[in-house]
């Protein structure tokens, strides 16, 4: 018994001595510091970690020992050397452990911003690029995806998770398209390694990505990020919003008459529909006798399938539903989607399908406002190569009338949230730029997004403490119904506003007027996007000086009479007329500030502005208004005119 107590004795001690001299210690690093990652090139580079303190941390990189000592806390950081693009390489760094990391590249580090457009995958957007994933493979480009988190009581050190990822077909469908598209063409021209850090979510404000410096010279949304420091009330406004949508949806699903009778539910194909009503589709059922009613509605087509496409896998596109939906094949459940903006495509097993008489089911829930089809998207079943247009008549029956369900608190768009939890941790990884695509959740006041967006850039300049790194951003594009006059409009004004943020120090602005669809916020080609993005780097990051990077810039005018002259940056070759015929769009106004359109002409490359309706002339707009699609000044090199007012 005695020894047993004196080796147990001798065990403590022993531990006691091992903690003492921190011989137990482990070397952590933080994520993005792993196999495979891009570090920037021609730059300092910082690695850092935690170990025990008083540690000593060495580093062997490329021929090269680097060495540091833990601070009280355990953090250390230590800076290499400035290096030439290349690897792969290795990396030993060495504490108390030792740890190998593998497979790195030097490179140009891309972080990338802002909100859905920015997140958009290249699997989303793959009907416009069918080939693109199969052939994306490409080990220069890495991409890090940023966990999609929120805190609003500290900047944080580190990431839950994530890894470095080369672009391949089994990775490239989860990468965000306008990165991918941007990172290829940055290769393609000067064949260096390309790392993308995707730190971005849907729906975000910009307030979200401002640190609590920034945020303290807008009062409103500093206190507003205060507030939701407190965990009691975060927790009750999520059970709360739990409790209403959970209320809703059993009693939507309880009382839904689709499912009274569990013998003939409506999605069978047997079911007796000589009492169904019929509506065009796509379209919204506001426009029948159903009304605005909210609630389930169901939708059902028979269509006839040949011979030949039976027995194969389809797929059957539903463009896009308005709020959520349960799609049923012959009885059979095929997919679902609980939020309006993804487009509907789901596959249907090859043994589905049978020549002649189909039944396509569609359970659809509004929530709130217009339920029902949204227009100009594909709504179709293809197979073999072969295509069943469903666009048509088709029958509805109302399953349940329900009150509005009100959205839920998006407490993970607070201000300064995203910025602690999303941000933060990337601040010591060195990098060339930033590319930001955002803005739609700010269009309600353009106003205000004049303040916050250069107090963004600001704060990330001073945060990163990388100098005035270039900062690139997407003007947003057209969007919404056409309109036929002249008209106030807030996105209008949000692309003025971003059309002056050049102004600002190192930042370059992709236009993307021409590339938006009027019934989608999120356009899907992403291609001319990144492809923008990339000719504006080439200028702004990489120093380009003989190339045409952006379509015209307003950049002043002169009154002559009844005319006014407009001059331009960023002519290139020429000023044109996409597709010949007259210019489109122009805008003038007098001294009562009505607009009214007016006439206008290339004269090498100026813009003449004209009409006969007014003597004196002050003002002229060009492409104001939510969805301009008859804008048609371009350069020579394709690239299309910003939208701008002289009125400023």
């Amino acid at each position: 018994m005695h020894w047993k107590l004196s080796l147990k004795r001798g065990l403590q001690l022993i531990g006691v001595l091992l903690i003492s001299y921190n011989i137990c210690a482990q070397v952590k690093l933080p994520r993005l510091i792993s196999d495979g990652m891009v570090l920037q090139r021609d730059v300092t580079i910082k690695i850092w970690g935690w170990a025990s303190p008083g540690e000593v941390i060495l580093i062997k990189f490329k021929q090269n020992d680097y060495s540091a000592v833990t601070d009280s806390d355990g953090n250390w950081s230590i800076e290499l050397s400035p290096q030439i693009a290349g690897g792969p390489y290795t990396m030993q760094i060495k504490g108390n452990d030792s740890i190998s990391l593998n497979d790195i590249l030097i490179g140009d580090v891309w972080i990338c911003s802002g909100q859905s457009n920015m997140e958009i995958s290249l699997k989303r957007v793959e009907p416009l690029y069918p080939n693109e994933i199969a052939q994306s493979e490409n080990k220069h480009i890495r991409y890090f995806s940023v966990p999609k988190k929120y805190d609003f009581k500290a900047p944080q050190a580190d990431f839950e998770y994530g890894s470095w990822q080369f672009v391949n077909p089994q990775t490239a469908p989860s990468i965000s398209a306008v990165a991918y598209f941007f990172a290829k063409e940055l290769y393609k021209k000067y064949e260096i390694p390309i790392g993308l850090i995707n730190s971005s979510l849907g729906g975000s404000p910009i307030e979200a990505w401002l640190s609590e410096e920034a945020l303290k010279e807008f009062p409103d949304h500093h206190a507003e990020a205060i507030r939701f420091r407190n965990d009691s009330l975060i927790a009750k406004i999520q059970a709360d919003d739990k409790a209403r949508s959970d209320q809703w949806y059993r009693e939507s699903w309880v009382n839904d008459a689709g499912y009274k009778n569990p013998d003939m539910p409506w999605y069978s194909p047997n079911l007796d529909v000589s009492d169904w009503s019929e509506m065009d589709v796509p379209g919204y059922w506001a426009e029948t006798e159903l009304d605005s009613v909210n609630g389930v509605v169901w939708f059902r087509k028979d269509i006839n399938i040949p011979e030949s496409m039976q027995g194969k896998a389809a797929r059957l596109n539903l463009g896009r539903i308005v709020d959520a939906d349960s799609v049923f094949v012959n009885g059979r459940f095929v997919g679902s989607t609980s939020y309006q903006y993804p487009p509907r495509r789901y596959e249907i097993p090859a043994d589905l399908l049978k020549g002649g008489k189909n039944t396509i089911v569609i359970r659809m829930i509004s929530n709130i406002g217009r339920g029902g089809f949204v227009l100009d998207k594909s709504y179709e079943i293809i197979a073999g190569g072969e295509k069943i247009e469903l666009s048509g008549e088709w029958k509805y029956k109302l399953g349940v009338s329900t009150p509005q369900l009100y959205s839920q608190t998006f407490i993970r768009w607070k201000p300064m949230g995203l910025y602690n939890a999303m941000i933060s941790p990337l601040l010591n990884y060195s990098m060339k730029g930033i590319l930001w695509y955002q803005g739609e959740s700010n269009t309600h006041n353009p106003k205000e997004y004049a303040d916050l967006f250069p107090a963004l850039v600001n704060d990330w300049r001073g945060k990163w403490e990388q100098g005035d790194f270039p900062f690139l951003y997407v003007q947003l594009p057209n969007y919404m119904q056409p309109c036929e006059n002249p008209e106030e409009s807030n996105w209008a004004e949000f692309r003025q506003v971003q059309l002056n943020s050049l102004q600002l120090k190192n930042t370059g602005m992709a236009i993307t007027i021409d590339i938006g669809e009027w019934n989608d916020i999120h356009p899907l080609n992403k291609k001319d996007a990144g492809k923008r993005l990339a000719l504006v780097a080439q200028e702004v990051a990489y120093g380009e000086e003989n190339i045409t990077c952006s379509g015209p810039l307003f950049k002043s005018m002169e009154i002559d009479g009844n005319r006014i002259i407009l001059s331009f940056n960023h002519t290139g070759s020429g000023l044109v007329i996409k597709n010949g015929g007259t210019l489109k769009h122009f805008a003038i106004a007098g001294s009562n500030g009505m607009y009214i359109w007016a006439n206008a002409k290339i004269d090498g490359n100026k813009v003449i502005v004209w009409s006969d309706k007014i003597d004196k002339p002050v003002t002229v707009r060009y492409a104001w208004a939510d969805n301009p699609i008859r804008a048609n000044l371009y350069n020579k090199e394709g690239l299309p005119a910003s939208p701008f007012t002289t009125d400023e």
